[in-house]
């Protein structure tokens, strides 16, 4: 007889630092941007910021370039105390190459 056995890939991790809870709407929120510039985002995020303006009211979507961009940069804690700093309720990071 034959025995397969099979593993999971993805492993496990212990989570020890949750993400931040979901907003309820975007509605109202002000909204920023972190990015890494990579795989067209100069086109995509400006779409995006111009989508979520269209679609929900009174939200404020900050520039594409309020906060440094760059894998250099983004990562840092110069960019985290900026982006705290600036009062957003939500960041949107992207692109990912």
């Amino acid at each position: 007889m034959v025995r397969l056995e099979f593993y999971d890939p993805s492993g496990i991790l212990e989570v020890t630092q949750p993400h931040a809870p979901r907003l309820a709407s975007l509605a109202g929120k002000r909204i920023g941007f972190v990015s890494n510039e990579q795989w067209q985002a100069y086109r995509t995020l400006p779409l995006l910021k111009q989508m979520l303006e269209e679609d929900f009211p009174g939200v404020e979507v900050l520039p594409i370039d309020a906060f440094p961009q760059g894998n250099a940069v983004i990562g840092t804690e110069e960019t985290a105390r900026l982006v705290k700093a600036s009062g957003v309720e939500a960041v949107i990071i992207g692109n990912a190459a």
